[in-house]
């Protein structure tokens, strides 16, 4: 049995508390390993914070630190000697992620002659092996979940996080990423994906009201949209039976604005269903430009609301950016709304920045342009990089 199946099957086996102690005495017997650090992402993608039952080591912070520079990266970072290190072990830092979405940082420290590539290749399918194992250990134990909150969540973001398919995911057709904001007391604006062998389905949710009302309000509603999906209805009827719901409940006093997007992964041809205010912009080439759609009745506002389903198509190469009225909406000092043109001169900024990582750029651009007033509503940013797929001859299926 190779080394990178011996960890994993010791992965596998262990208690779900237990991952890091095994993975470290694993890479002890593998490959010479002296000690191990994993800490995970914060909820607001900040900093970087130590799993540890009793956690000792201070979070460190995403941009400007080795540990930040691999999780950014998505690549291995060894840390460079230097005449104050000195001769020693030198610290690896290996990013943990799982289908694109972005976990942690495993630290691991080696002899003064350090790791050979192969070794940092096995070690960091280590690293995934690990990711898919906290995932689903997280079903059985708090201290993943808890090494990923910085200060405490309000009860409405707990309920909303919970809700979360993960906060980036990729596939050869394409890559998204998302981020909300404020991370630690957010309140209606969530969303959600689901991926199949031929679609991608993503929804953009931004709930009427503040606090636990919101968060109930946009439970509700994802709950009956995810359940109208795995029955197998068409996107307008997963509209219709969301919308059934929430009027159901509230009568039209509560209602919820969704943007609903079905995209074929072979042709790139895309169902939309626009109920309410979550907005969408194109990034092609270097033109940005606003994908507007008819506006139909949020969800819950009348009994029995008709949706109708519009098309588009991607092209390989697009950049969609969605975002939810607490971002379009938001004013800067002079009342200069920031999407009217701000929100464009960003997507443009920063193009080069893979998916995953824009939301968060957009959202600093959002506070800049705010100035000094704080966000006053959730700001939910969804950017996905469309490719394509790619025929047996190497070109682009469109």
């Amino acid at each position: 049995m190779d080394r990178y199946a011996a960890v994993e099957r010791e992965l596998r086996k262990a208690a779900p508390h237990l991952l890091l102690d095994v993975i470290a005495v694993a890479l002890r017997e593998h490959y010479a390993v002296q000690s191990v650090e994993l800490r995970l992402a914060d909820y607001g993608m900040t900093t970087l914070q130590v799993v540890s039952e009793a956690p000792l080591a201070e979070p460190v912070h995403v941009h400007g630190s080795p540990q930040g520079r691999a999780f950014g990266a998505q690549q291995p970072y060894v840390e460079p000697r230097t005449a104050r290190s000195g001769p020693g072990p030198q610290n690896t830092h290996l990013p943990v992620t799982v289908r694109g979405d972005r976990l942690g940082v495993l630290t691991v420290t080696g002899a003064e002659d350090g790791f050979s590539p192969a070794d940092l290749a096995e070690m960091q399918q280590i690293c995934e092996a690990l990711g898919h194992e906290i995932l689903v250990a997280e079903r059985d134990t708090d201290l993943y979940l808890l090494a990923r909150r910085a200060t405490r969540l309000t009860l409405a973001a707990e309920m909303q996080w919970q809700l979360l398919p993960g906060r980036s995911v990729s596939r050869p057709e394409f890559r998204l990423g998302a981020h909300l904001e404020p991370a630690y007391a957010i309140f209606g604006d969530n969303f959600d994906w689901s991926v199949s062998a031929h679609h991608l389905t993503l929804t953009v949710t931004n709930g009427m009201g503040t606090g636990m009302e919101a968060a109930l309000l946009t439970n509700l509603v994802v709950s009956a949209l995810r359940n109208a999906r795995r029955a197998g209805l068409d996107l307008a009827g997963q509209a219709s039976l969301a919308d059934q719901a929430v009027y159901a409940q509230h009568r039209g006093a509560l209602h919820a604005a969704v943007l609903l997007l079905r995209f074929d992964l072979a042709t790139g041809e895309v169902e939309a269903v626009d109920a309410g205010s979550p907005r969408m912009w194109r990034l092609r080439g270097r033109n940005v430009e606003s994908v507007d759609f008819d506006a139909q009745l949020p969800l819950g506002m009348f009994e029995e609301t008709e949706y109708v389903t519009e098309r588009l198509r991607v092209e390989p190469g697009d950049r969609l950016l969605i975002g939810s009225d607490g971002v379009y909406d938001s004013a800067s000092a002079a009342g200069e709304r920031y999407g009217e043109r701000a929100i464009a001169r960003s997507l443009s900024a920063h193009r080069f920045l893979p998916s995953e990582q824009v939301p968060l750029a957009v959202l600093r651009d959002l506070r800049d342009h705010r100035g000094a007033t704080p966000l006053d509503d959730d700001a939910l940013v969804v950017c996905l990089d469309w490719f394509g797929r790619q025929s047996s001859t190497g070109d682009t299926s469109v």
